[in-house]
């Protein structure tokens, strides 16, 4: 007995732990899968010795603690969690339950678990007044300005009703890959998966940044004020959809469970082909008069369940642990595995993140390991297998020196990361000028890795502000580069030179500046000398910089390197007039995706135009997307839009498309 209370104290607090790591810090270092079996071990040992069982205990509770950085909200109806099901037998068990408690047969609902953060909504007279996240069941989170922003959530309903739903805020795979790409572009941390995006973006304090991320919601739960109207879920769903409500159309009324099995057994199969991800089905009880009568444990309702999908994992071995280094100097461990095939792609590498979660997975060099794609996205390392091990493994350390440039690596108190604060870093200096030269900044095509390595490597380049002093000659001494690919790049270094500030603010790679900031502050300061002289008050008030990124403009700006390579791109020509402020917003609300090759503009001039007139300009294509501007060539997103039935408009069409509403042209 001893023993046994020992492991349950052991379980509790480990659950404490991984709550917080994902509740609260948004960083959790344990899959979906893990959390589950330690969740299922506590349960199983409190039922079989209830006297263990406490009023503390995770299993008693529904969520998490709300974050103090929030107003409290008291829900109306308690928010409760669903129990998982891991198996047909257990699904099987939970029918036999429903229908024995119900003294009959009852018909079910299936819908699709969407993997992303529960809130609860209120309308009054059919105007959105509050959004709560779950936390604990009992009380959560005032969202609602950071819900407002959510494109997919009506602000009023078609009917004047007031009313309380509940839906799921998540993310889609391609908006997430995006988002993260722009993270660390602007050298940030990235999300582990969408989910953990998702949770992040609608819990940030300004609600200017929530306003950036790509959040998206489904409804899918009425408050049972109007269960004496609408008699079940199904009609439940219909109704939330006939007040304009977002309603994930996947779902099914099953009148026997083998329905039910089917239905699971279907979307198994075809999960990958959303654009979201799900992590399981959610079965429940049709009939709401049946659902009153089951009722509920102070932690689920016994009238539903959970299915879990088991996620796809395979073994592979760690052939080694290199460490790479960002444009910010952050050292990132990198795991070189044998290749493997996992949820339909090849595998041969996958981020570790940082020292700490090696250590606390206790992964080696040498090991056998367990390897999922994190939200069927991206490769993660769940687990090495200690137990195929054959003393031959090496423990992975952090190495106390920069593996580019030998100089001495820090890891300040309290954070994770551990960097290398040598701005001359050769690796740091190759990710900044390719940063630079990336599409979303100075755009110079041509100009990728393989050429800025080469010019390193001959010391022909050792900034961004050298780039605009090569010569042809200096060109011609790289490898693979002839005359008419000298010719090209010198031109297009050239015409980068007339991109707006906000591209030059961006390009610079000041750390947390990312596309959005960058022409925030472009807007605001008007020029690059003017940008160095603000203090922070001046900084805090540009919409979007928050202490955080003022801080970090500060910092960029008293290194007296970087000013003098400010002063240098402006003496070279480059940001030396202010970016033209939005003269019109009659592209206010719509979103635009722009591919395929152009005749009379570039596709950045395209982009700077649609967004001076208000529109939001997108790299990917979602059911969000307003108009596809596509050109020859337009690949897959063409035909993404066309699956989707999203307006495409050819160049000229654009331009008669703005024409009509008023845009002249010289």
């Amino acid at each position: 007995m001893v023993e046994v209370q020992k492991r349950v104290e052991q379980l509790r607090r480990e659950i404490r732990e991984h709550n917080y790591r994902y509740y609260v810090l948004d960083q959790p270092t344990i899959s979906d899968a893990e959390y589950d079996a330690l969740m299922r071990e506590l349960a199983e040992l409190e039922e079989q010795y209830p006297e263990l069982i406490t009023a503390d205990s995770p299993t008693q509770r529904v969520g998490h603690e709300p974050s103090a950085r929030f107003a409290a909200v008291q829900h109306g109806e308690p928010l409760l969690s669903l129990s998982n099901a891991f198996s047909f037998e257990e699904l099987e068990a939970f029918q036999e339950r429903v229908e024995r408690q119900a003294g009959q047969p009852v018909t079910f609902v299936c819908e699709l678990k969407i993997d992303g953060l529960s809130v609860s909504l209120d309308y009054q007279d059919g105007v959105f007044v509050r959004g709560a996240t779950r936390g604990d069941g009992q009380t959560g989170e005032d969202v609602t300005a950071n819900l407002r922003t959510v494109r997919s959530l009506p602000l009023r309903l078609n009917e004047p009703r007031t009313i309380n739903v509940r839906g799921e805020v998540f993310i889609n795979r391609e908006d997430f890959l995006t988002f993260n790409e722009e993270r660390k572009r602007a050298g940030e941390s990235v999300f582990a998966n969408p989910r953990n995006a998702a949770a992040g973006s609608l819990r940030q304090l300004d609600p200017r940044l929530t306003a950036q991320r790509p959040l998206d919601i489904f409804l899918f739960a009425l408050g049972s004020a109007l269960h004496g109207e609408v008699k079940t879920q199904g009609e439940a769903l219909e109704y939330l959809r006939c007040l304009g409500l977002r309603v994930n159309p996947h779902f099914r009324v099953c009148s026997t469970f083998a329905e039910v099995l089917d239905f699971i057994r279907t979307w198994e199969q075809k999960r990958s082909s959303l654009p979201y991800e799900i992590d399981g089905i959610v079965i429940k009880v049709n009939e709401f008069d049946i659902q009153s009568t089951l009722g509920s444990t102070a932690r689920s309702p016994r009238w539903a369940i959970a299915y879990k999908f088991p996620a796809e994992q395979v073994i592979t071995k760690v052939v080694n642990i290199a460490v790479q280094v960002g444009r910010t100097g952050t050292l990132t461990p990198l795991a070189e595995l044998e290749p493997v095939t996992v949820a339909g792609s090849t595998v041969s590498r996958a981020t570790l993140h940082n020292e700490d979660i090696v250590g606390s997975r206790d992964i080696r060099i040498g090991d056998y390991v367990v390897l999922q794609k994190a939200g069927d996205v991206i490769p993660e390392i769940v687990r090495s297998l200690p137990e195929r091990r054959d003393g031959s493994e090496v423990v992975f350390k952090m190495p106390e020196r920069c593996p580019s440039c030998g100089e001495q690596v820090v890891r300040e108190p309290g954070e994770a990361a551990t960097r290398c604060v040598n701005a001359q870093c050769p690796a740091q200096r190759l990710e900044r000028l390719i940063h630079f030269a990336s599409k979303g900044a100075m755009d110079i095509d041509g100009l990728g890795p393989a050429i800025l390595g080469q010019l390193l490597a001959a010391d022909l380049v050792h900034g961004p502000a050298d780039l605009y002093k090569l010569r042809k000659e200096d060109l011609l001494q790289l490898e693979r580069i002839g005359e008419k690919s000298a010719d090209n790049l010198i031109a297009a270094i050239a015409a980068s030179k007339s991109q707006p500030l906000a591209r030059v603010l961006y390009g610079l790679g000041i750390r947390y500046v990312g596309e959005e900031v960058a022409r925030e502050v472009a807007r605001a300061v008007g020029s690059l000398p003017r940008l160095l002289d603000l203090g922070r008050e001046e900084l805090m008030a540009i919409p979007l910089v928050g202490e955080k990124i003022a801080q970090s403009i500060l910092s960029f700006s008293v290194n007296p390197e970087n000013r003098e390579l400010v002063q240098e791109l402006l003496a070279l020509g480059l940001a030396q007039e202010a970016e033209a402020e939005r003269t019109q917003e009659v592209l206010a609300g719509l979103t635009f995706v722009v591919t395929g090759r152009l005749e009379g503009f570039t596709r950045s001039a395209i982009e700077e135009l649609l967004r001076s007139l208000g529109a939001s300009v997108s790299s990917s294509v979602s059911k969000r997307t307003s108009y596809l501007v596509a050109g020859p060539g337009g690949g897959s997103k063409l035909t993404k839009a066309s699956e989707l039935g999203i307006p495409i408009l050819s160049e000229s069409e654009l331009l008669e498309f703005l024409a009509e509403r008023g845009v002249q042209f010289d």
